[in-house]
């Protein structure tokens, strides 16, 4: 357990690198799906790829100031459209998956899950929940998202002060399963992931709840031709299954 939580705090994922390596930055809702289909790639194309795991808010803001990335995977998509107006990446990129959301609670506990999140404001009134873990809202798209769920919940108010904010939607699931929240409001595709599942119980909470969450990926305008068979790759049906396995709707394929 200890070991799955430190690795959840984590802010960089390195798969080994040398001189021709893809350099990635991506939403930290892709930690497990990006993880599986970057190693599937290695295995089939002998080319290396160093991931970093993030909040997308964080990613915009060091790629206007040099940091020396080939390929970012947004967890929305106006990060991409901001840097693309700025000259800073080769066009506006593609749409890779819609995101969702849902409520984690460690297993055992005292919270009852739904996806309508009936149980909360009692929990908040007889102490069961003392402390909610979402992702920072400020550079976070699934700290907004959440955000967005519990104000169309109506607790929104009644959290102030009950918040733990992760600094990313990864941190907020470690908050939620480690004791320092009593669950939390996180992306779904890390609650599919098994390494998390086996610590937690979810309920996928309506889209209706939270603006889509659409989440567009795109080149940096210096990348390498390494980095542009991975992009494609990413587009693939292989790499599309993954990301629809651990939970994200897919876009139209062209």
């Amino acid at each position: 357990m200890m070991r799955f939580l430190l690795f959840l705090l984590l802010n960089f994922f390195v798969i080994v690198a040398n001189a021709q390596t893809v350099k990635v930055a991506a939403a930290s809702d892709l930690q497990f799906a990006l993880g599986e289909i970057a190693a599937r790639y290695e295995r089939e194309s002998g080319e290396k790829v160093v991931l970093s795991f993030g909040a997308s808010g964080n990613f915009a803001r060091q790629i206007p100031q040099g940091a020396p990335f080939d390929l970012f995977l947004s967890a929305d998509e106006e990060y991409i459209f901001r840097l693309a107006g700025q000259g800073l990446l080769r066009d506006q990129g593609q749409l890779y998956a819609i995101g969702r959301v849902a409520l984690l609670v460690p297993r055992g506990s005292p919270l009852k899950v739904d996806s309508e999140l009936r149980d909360l404001a009692a929990a908040i009134s007889d102490g069961r929940l003392q402390r909610l873990a979402i992702a920072n809202p400020e550079h976070a798209p699934y700290g907004r998202a959440a955000r967005a769920v519990l104000e169309r919940a109506g607790l929104w108010a009644a959290l102030q002060g009950r918040l733990v904010l992760g600094e990313n939607v990864a941190q907020a699931a470690q908050f939620a399963l480690s004791g320092s929240a009593q669950g939390g409001i996180v992306a779904w595709s890390l609650v599919k992931a098994p390494e998390l599942a086996r610590h937690g119980v979810a309920a996928l909470i309506p889209e209706s709840w939270h603006p889509p969450l659409r989440q567009r990926m795109a080149l940096t305008r210096h990348a390498s031709e390494d980095a542009s068979r991975f992009y494609a790759y990413l587009q693939q049906p292989a790499a599309r299954a993954i990301f629809e396995r651990y939970g994200f709707s897919l876009p139209a394929t062209r």
